[in-house]
């Protein structure tokens, strides 16, 4: 729960600075002695070639999984210290830029660039256990579509929520917005946490990153090195289309008029994701999370996490095919199981992650009832991934310890498993059955700044092939 860990770090910065306020000056340097480094269990879900236990020499510098601690004055943006005791504010974002074909256009080359996202990370210490967080998202250069200025972007509230510590082992995040606890990158998604331009294509469907839902949970450590989390939220909905074309009593749009399905076999859960604003959620259900994220003592480097989701309907008020007959209730559950090792004393990483999305009644789904055979939905999808790559030091530059990490990423998905049923005729194009060969540069200034380059070679089973290849250029930052 890399995240909850990073906010931990801002917390106990923030709670040092508190607690100095109210001590006598000539005490303050020993409390500041005292404060420490890093949360317990800041290893749990970072991989990195440090030892669990104390190291005999110090860490390089450069590492990008180092856990990165505030200093107590931390200020706002690094413009000035924070004019509120307890308020600091974080930032994360990316530039995207380069070549990629272009599906539509018969795999033709297009040029483009892309201010994909800026982020805000307010925080506030209500109290020395009553936490505020939130997460403000940029993305696409602002938010509306405006054909004067070409911006198409949107503004919106990732994250927020209020968090209550009262004991390690059992804490409670009262109910805001937050990020679904499955799979590791849907967690830990700024730009520094993988070396690829875009995010792993596990994360771009199977699980619909960045997968947030109206939640509460619970959360803990175990033991040292093994924590968890339980999540409540709102479930995902089987519905993409034009939420504008949704009736007053929050159903689908009455036949004859359709739909766009929410799952289907070539976006996978890509469009399925809850609503956030206003009571518009198309079904009553809740969906249940669970992750335990694990970094054993006895294999320094090494960590991971298994996780899970369920709903028990993802139908949404109103389904029909469309030939009128009305859709019964579909559940959908997720399964993901990730590693990630740092080989002590050497510079090797390797990466590995397997996804796995099954329904109980597919025969419901709309993309199995829309008269499009080239979308159908199995009894399943999956995908897995392996990763490896290096680490090199490039020496000081600018005053900063640079490291390059070269990579490779190969990752196979099958989404349009058998067993398909419903209206539509069931004749899959293939295209739903993907290889992505990955490979690129990611070179560090700071673990808080990365400068990227990253080729991709897209394969499908279709007769065309998946025309899907890019050469993306990438900057990120997150502090």
């Amino acid at each position: 729960m890399k995240k909850l860990e990073r906010m931990e770090r801002r917390i106990q910065s923030l709670e040092a600075e508190l607690k100095q306020k109210q001590t006598p000056p000539s005490d303050k340097s020993a409390q500041l002695a005292a404060v420490p480094a890093s949360p317990k269990n800041a290893n749990a879900a970072v991989p990195s070639d440090k030892p669990q236990n104390p190291p005999e020499k110090p860490a390089s510098k450069s590492k990008p999984f180092d856990a990165l601690t505030p200093s107590p004055d931390k200020p706002i943006l690094g413009l000035a210290p924070a004019p509120v005791a307890g308020l600091s504010i974080g930032a994360y974002g990316e530039i995207k830029f380069g070549a990629m074909q272009n599906p539509a256009a018969n795999g033709q080359w297009q040029n483009g660039f892309d201010a994909a996202r800026f982020v805000l990370l307010p925080t506030y210490a209500i109290t020395d256990n009553i936490i505020f967080n939130a997460e403000i998202e940029f993305e696409h250069a602002g938010s509306g579509f405006d054909a004067d200025d070409k911006l198409h972007g949107t503004a919106e509230i990732e994250q927020i929520w209020v968090d209550f510590k009262i004991i390690d082992q059992f804490n409670w995040r009262a109910p805001g917005i937050d990020l679904v606890p499955i799979g590791y990158i849907n967690q830990h998604h700024e730009p520094t946490q993988f070396y690829s331009v875009n995010r792993p294509e596990l994360y771009n469907g199977l699980i619909p990153s960045t997968f947030f839902a109206g939640a509460s949970s619970v959360y803990g450590t175990i033991a040292d090195g093994l924590s968890y989390q339980v999540q409540v939220s709102s479930s995902i909905e089987d519905f993409g289309g034009d939420f504008g074309l949704r009736t007053a009593a929050n159903t689908v749009p009455a036949f004859p008029a359709g739909y766009t399905a929410g799952i289907d076999g070539l976006n996978a859960l890509g469009f399925s994701r809850p609503v956030r604003g206003g009571f518009a959620q198309l079904n009553d259900t809740l969906a249940y999370a669970g992750k335990l994220d694990f970094a054993p003592a006895f294999l320094p480097g090494f960590a991971g996490s298994v996780s899970a989701y369920y709903s028990p309907n993802v139908t949404p008020r109103g389904a029909y095919a469309d030939n009128c007959d009305l859709r019964g209730h579909t559940s959908v559950g997720i399964f993901d199981a990730e590693f990630r090792y740092r080989v002590p004393q050497t510079g090797l990483e390797l990466r590995g992650e397997y996804v796995r999305v099954d329904f109980g009644h597919p025969e419901n789904l709309r993309a199995n009832n829309d008269t499009d055979p080239t979308n159908n939905v199995g009894k399943s999808m999956f995908g897995y991934s392996g990763e490896v790559a290096y680490h090199v030091p490039l020496g000081t530059v600018l005053n900063s310890d640079w490291e390059a990490v070269p990579f490779y990423r190969y990752t196979y998905e099958n989404l349009q498993t058998g067993g398909f049923a419903g209206t539509d005729v069931n004749t899959p194009t293939g295209a739903g059955q993907r290889q992505f060969h990955t490979a690129g540069l990611a070179i560090f200034p700071s673990p808080k700044l990365v400068l990227k380059a990253t080729y991709q070679r897209v394969i499908d089973k279709s007769i065309t092939g998946a025309l899907a290849d890019s050469f993306l250029g990438g900057v990120g930052f997150f502090f």
